[in-house]
């Protein structure tokens, strides 16, 4: 295992949420000294109260649109890595909060830029996007990071802009003694502990706790599913390359294998397999747009950073209901939560 973390200054944005409280908590496993600016959390269930990570980090409650604030908070953490996970993440919330998600996901980030650049020391940073940046015209094959950028919705817009502010932002202050910037795009992410609404899997362990059965709006719909760690594994190998080798400020697609581009379907009969339940088929035509077919190559994170994921479909859903049924019964959510890191950092690739 890499000695890199131990004693670093680490900031994490959006610690309080779903992949944030994982990537806090594995950071602090590895010896990290962990910050984290971030809204309070949603509700006393989020697996950021469950893990009590408030007790286990420097916990800063702060929102990203104030400039001034943010700036301040950055100078006084002064940082050696920053992982940007801070954001609203939700497609179809976009719809109904357009202003506030662009205001969040791209003049927040600005912000963030912009208190680093202030920063007097060197500082890498990992800004985490999603594999919804690109343009789909629905020709269904994987995107690579040379592929056009878009967005349908709010969402996936204000983080394809967030790309591009990115890039120029690497280009205008970036440099080997300073900022030093990647981007970071990941999608579909499941695990333990996402109880954000109109997502599939809070959707389906709602419904198995309630015994009541899943309604499904798209269950033909294809994505790259993959567990939290992968991708979280992937952001901390770019961010230990990129603090060594100023080459790898670019953008990077962290997906799984080819075998995890899997229907909603495929997803919902695996974990019945493991937590047995039910569902209806409620595909609605006048549904808001959201793409039937996304999938991502990791060919480029592979050659240059010699990173590739380790669990497959069945291994990431498995693993992922059976913390929710575990959890549920009682099980401590901060030491499931740490066995399954230790067993993904011991699985063989």
């Amino acid at each position: 295992m890499s000695t890199f973390w131990r004693d670093k200054k680490v900031l994490v944005t959006g610690h309080t949420g779903f992949k944030g409280s994982w990537l806090s908590l594995w950071l602090r496993q590895r010896g990290a000294q962990v910050t984290g600016i971030a809204l309070a959390p949603e509700t006393s269930d989020a697996l950021f109260c469950k893990l009590d990570l408030a007790r286990q980090m420097e916990h800063v409650e702060h929102d990203i649109r104030d400039h001034d604030g943010l700036a301040q908070a950055v100078a006084e953490i002064a940082p050696d890595v920053v992982f940007h996970l801070a954001a609203q993440s939700l497609v179809l919330t976009s719809y109904n909060t357009p202003v506030e998600t662009w205001d969040t996901n791209l003049i927040g980030t600005l912000n963030l830029l912009n208190a680093l650049q202030l920063l007097a020391h060197p500082v890498t940073a990992v800004i985490v996007t999603t594999d919804k940046v690109y343009e789909n015209p629905g020709a269904q094959t994987a995107f690579a990071e040379t592929d056009r950028l878009g967005g349908h919705d709010p969402y996936s817009a204000s983080k394809a802009a967030t790309e591009i502010l990115t890039q120029s932002w690497r280009h205008s202050f970036g440099h080997e003694d300073g900022l030093r910037l990647a981007t970071a795009r990941a999608g579909n992410v499941i695990g333990g502990g996402d109880t954000a609404a109109n997502r599939l899997i809070p959707d389906l362990v709602a419904s198995l706790l309630n015994n009541s059965s899943l309604k499904i709006r798209n269950p033909d719909a294809v994505r790259p599913w993959q567990h939290v760690l992968e991708p979280l594994s992937g952001y901390m190998r770019l961010a230990e390359c990129l603090s060594a080798n100023y080459n790898y400020a670019r953008a990077y697609n962290f997906g799984p294998a080819e075998a995890n581009f899997r229907s909603v379907r495929d997803v919902i009969t695996c974990a019945h397999d493991v937590w047995p339940g039910s569902w209806i088929d409620c595909s609605d035509q006048e549904k808001k747009h959201e793409s039937d077919f996304l999938t991502l190559t990791s060919d480029l994170v592979k050659s240059d950073l010699g990173w590739q994921p380790k669990w497959s479909f069945d291994t990431a859903v498995m693993r992922t209901i059976d913390w929710y049924r575990q959890v549920s019964q009682g099980r401590s959510a901060v030491e499931f939560t740490l066995e399954q890191i230790a067993e993904y950092e011991t699985d063989a690739l």
